[in-house]
This record gives C-alpha cells, sequence and structure tokens, in this order.
C-alpha cells in the first residue's frame, strides 16, 4: 500500500489539502491536532514525573528511617498498593471513584486525575529505588553526618540522598521513559494524547499506517529527548571513583 503522508496536510473538518499543512485554531489540520496532541502528552508525562519525583523521595526516604517501624511500613503499604493495582485501573478510580468519594476532587479536570494516578503509580517504583540507593551506601556515611551535629533529616538531605541519586540515575532513567509509554492510557479518560489522536484520527481518515507510524516515532522522539537530558545529568554528577561500577567511597 502506498503511503500518503499528505494526510496531515488535510483539513480535519472538510478532508481539503491545505496548503503548507498548517491551519487554525478554529480549523485545524492533522498536523495541528498532532502536535496539539503531543503537547498534551509531555505535559502529562512532565508533570506526572514531577509528582513521582516529590512523592517517591518522601516514601523512599520513609522506607530507611532508623527506629521508626510505623513510618516504614507506611511506605511497604504504599509502595505495594500502588504497585499492585494495574495502571488502567488506577485511573478509572481516581477519574471516577475518587471525585465520587471526595467532594473538591469533581472540580478538578481530567488532566489532573490522570497526573495523580500515572504519578502516583510510578511514585511506587521510584520510591523501590530510592531504597535501594539509600541501603546501598556504607553506614558510616549516616553516622558521620549525625557526628557532625547534623540533624536526621538535615543527613538525609546533604549526605545520603545526594550519593543515592547518583547512584540510581540510570533506573531511574528506565521508570522516567516508561512513564511516558504508561501516559498513552491517558486516552481511557479521553485526554487529547497521541494514543486518542491516532484511534480518532485513523477512524476519519483511514489510514492507520502512516498516523501510527507518526505516533510511533513521536513517542520515540519524547522518550530519547527524557533519556538524553537524564544520561547529561548523569554524566555531570557522576561520583569520582564509582563510575564503572568501581566503589571508591
Amino acid at each position: 500500500m502506498a503511503m500518503d503522508w499528505e494526510v496531515f496536510c488535510r483539513d480535519t473538518l472538510t478532508g481539503d489539502l491545505v496548503s503548507g499543512c498548517l491551519g487554525t485554531s478554529r480549523d485545524p489540520t492533522y498536523l495541528n491536532w498532532v502536535a496539539s496532541a503531543w503537547g498534551w502528552t509531555s505535559a502529562v508525562s512532565l508533570s506526572a514525573l514531577l509528582l513521582a519525583l516529590a512523592a517517591g523521595s518522601v516514601i523512599g526516604v520513609l522506607r530507611t528511617l532508623p527506629n521508626n517501624p510505623g513510618w516504614a511500613r507506611f511506605g511497604n503499604v504504599w509502595v505495594e498498593l500502588f504497585r499492585g493495582i494495574p495502571l488502567l485501573v488506577q485511573i478509572f478510580l481516581w477519574y471516577h471513584v475518587a471525585p465520587a468519594l471526595i467532594g473538591p476532587m469533581k472540580s478538578l479536570p481530567p488532566f489532573v486525575l490522570v497526573m495523580l494516578a500515572l504519578g502516583f503509580f510510578t511514585s511506587a517504583r521510584f520510591a523501590e529505588q530510592v531504597r535501594s540507593g539509600i541501603e546501598s551506601l556504607p553506614r558510616g556515611q549516616r553516622q558521620a553526618g549525625l557526628a557532625l551535629g547534623l540533624t536526621q533529616w538535615q543527613t538525609y538531605r546533604h549526605v545520603l540522598l545526594p550519593m543515592a541519586y547518583r547512584i540510581i540515575l540510570p533506573p531511574l532513567t528506565s521508570e522516567s521513559m516508561n512513564l511516558i509509554k504508561n501516559s498513552a492510557a491517558a486516552f481511557a479518560v479521553s485526554i487529547p494524547e497521541l494514543t486518542q489522536f491516532a484511534m480518532q484520527a485513523t477512524e476519519e481518515t483511514s489510514r492507520p499506517v502512516e498516523v501510527y507510524l507518526a505516533v510511533t516515532a513521536l513517542y520515540i522522539v519524547t522518550a530519547v529527548a527524557v533519556y538524553l537530558a537524564l544520561h547529561w545529568v548523569e554524566r555531570r554528577s557522576r561520583v569520582p571513583g564509582f563510575a564503572g561500577g568501581k566503589k571508591g567511597y
């Protein structure tokens, strides 16, 4: 079957070819539409990533607090709860169930609800990485921080977490790329992201090959951009003597 990439230059309402492939906000082409969908995918992924990093860091720290079994149990429950429920089910829970049980959540837009679902789902994986990173450090580092007069939280902030993040950046990069792929589940609650665009555009144009190839390419570009950004951070923050698996601390 011959490719017809001009499908992206067609008006979404009339199907007519548009010169330059760019329409207007009121009369867009499929190129405008896919660009908007890419923006929604990027926005959902980035906001969920920031939430996952924040929540995952807190939960990861709580699971490693010495002499605080209550907080450790809370962290364990968090991880097993959000890691044990399928993402699509969690999205439906946040979208349908949470607003019915919590009145103020009825006013939240679907974008925020999906961001919460995706962010907390990923936070369980980030928390496990943070926990393993902290526990991989020699005990002397915590003891040295406390001996210098730092509080428990100051020891985490200035001593343990900076080193732990340097160690776990590679698996965090993988999880961040998985988050971008998981954002495709947002189509289930009508977020106008790439997967929903692909489904609707295919129905309207009957050109699934071109549409899905374009969407696949955009997912790859987004994931590679995140990988390159985090890989740059990893190179800049690499611990001297630890690169290449040599533990020099």
